[in-house]
C-alpha cells in the first residue's frame, strides 16, 4: 500500500524515551523529526497523536481516582508534543500542537475544520491530551483524530517489535509474525496491538492500519513508500 496522501502516525511516549521507560531522549527524538520531514518531503500530509507513557502510565496506580489520573496521562502527551513540534521547526517545518484540553498559551484547541485547514496549507498537525476524556488512551485518539481529518491509514509505531506477532516475540522464540490481518481477527484472537475500544472504532469505518517498529526511524519512510515491513490490517 503505497500511501500518497494523508496519515495519522501515533507515536508513543515510549519511542520519544529511546526505551528508557521515562523522560525524554533527544537523540531519538531529533531523529524521528528527520524521518518525519523526509515524509513530508514526499508530499504527505502528516498529524501525529503522541502518547505520554514516558512520563505517566494511570492503569497502575491504584491508589488515585482513574480521572485524576487519566488527566494527569493527558498532560504528560502535552509535553511530548511540544518538545516534537521544537524537533520539527528546527528543521524548518511548520507545525501546530492541538489540545484537546484548551491551554491557549501553549497550543491551539483542537478543532477538526482547522486541523484539516493547516493539513492543506502542509503543515503538521500534532494532537495531544488524548481525547480530552478519561478512561480513553492514546491509541483511541489516534482512531478518532484519524477518521476526523480523514486521514488514508493509521501508521503505529512500536518499541521492541517490528510488527504484529501471535504472541510477545521478546519472550517467545517461536512467535509467528503477521503479514496481514483483519480487526475480527485481532478481536478474536485477543492480539494486544491497540486497546479494544480503538480496534472497533477503526473496524466499524474501515480505517487501514500499519503495524512497524518505531526503533529505527527511517521505517515511517519505507511504510509510506509502500514497502512491505511490518503488518498491515485491512479496514475490511
Amino acid at each position: 500500500m503505497y500511501i500518497n496522501k494523508r496519515v495519522l502516525i501515533k507515536l508513543s511516549g515510549e519511542a520519544l524515551a529511546a526505551g528508557k521507560g521515562f523522560g525524554m531522549d533527544d537523540e531519538a527524538i531529533n531523529e524521528i523529526a528527520k524521518t518525519l520531514k523526509e515524509v513530508h518531503e514526499l508530499g504527505v500530509e502528516i498529524g501525529i497523536v503522541v502518547g505520554g507513557g514516558n512520563f505517566w502510565r494511570g492503569r497502575n496506580t491504584e491508589d488515585m481516582d482513574r480521572t485524576v489520573s487519566d488527566n494527569i496521562g493527558m498532560l504528560g502527551t502535552v509535553m511530548n508534543a511540544l518538545r516534537v513540534q521544537s524537533a520539527l521547526e528546527s528543521l524548518g517545518l511548520e507545525t501546530r500542537v492541538q489540545t484537546a484540553i484548551q491551554m491557549n498559551e501553549v497550543a491551539e484547541p483542537f478543532i477538526v475544520r482547522k486541523a484539516i485547514r493547516h493539513l492543506e496549507k502542509k503543515r503538521i498537525v500534532i494532537f495531544a491530551a488524548g481525547t480530552g476524556h478519561p478512561y480513553f488512551s492514546t491509541d483511541t485518539t489516534a482512531a478518532l483524530r484519524a477518521l476526523e481529518i480523514g486521514a488514508s491509514a493509521i501508521l503505529l509505531g512500536k518499541t521492541g517489535t517490528d510488527a504484529i506477532y501471535d504472541k510477545d516475540p521478546n519472550k517467545y522464540n517461536d512467535a509467528v509474525k503477521y503479514d496481514k490481518l483483519s480487526y475480527r481477527e485481532i478481536l478474536s484472537n485477543n492480539l494486544q496491538v491497540m486497546d479494544s475500544s480503538a480496534v472497533s472504532l477503526c473496524q466499524s469505518n474501515n480505517m487501514p492500519l500499519v503495524v512497524f517498529g518505531i526503533d529505527d526511524p527511517y521505517n515511517l519512510v519505507r511504510v509510506v513508500k509502500g514497502e512491505k515491513i511490518g503488518t498491515y490490517v485491512g479496514g475490511q
